[in-house]
């Protein structure tokens, strides 16, 4: 018995022997709704608002860092990369800003039903 033979056998046997989903009964299928408890929802959006606001600071604070040091640069006469420094803080800012809506998009509807609005 090679070793391919001898896994298919062992995933057939497990696969086997998973237990089966429970009947849906006479009311359709199974379908739990999403949604978070209040409390945990809330303290996410807090947490989540939280991490926003302080990648926000940091990408503030990197433009300003790398344009003191552009200045100085310039003052002394050396060249120095800071461009790439300048883009790689703004590509950063530019993944935070998009975070959130970017999940939104894919993530949103999650925890909706149906005809009923968020």
């Amino acid at each position: 018995m090679t070793f391919t033979s001898l896994s298919q056998y062992a995933a057939a046997y497990l696969f086997a022997r998973l237990p089966m989903a429970p009947d849906p009964g006479p009311g359709g299928g199974i379908n739990p709704t999403p949604n978070a408890p209040g409390q945990l929802n809330t303290l996410v959006n807090k947490l989540l608002g939280l991490i926003a606001w302080a990648g926000t600071a940091a990408g503030v604070a990197g433009v300003l860092i790398t344009g003191t040091m552009m200045a100085v640069s310039v003052k002394r006469g050396e060249s120095s990369e800071h461009m790439s420094r300048l883009g790689l803080v703004l590509g950063g800012c530019i993944l935070v800003a998009v975070a959130g809506p970017l999940a939104n998009f894919f993530l949103g509807g999650a925890g909706t039903t149906a005809g009923q609005p968020q």
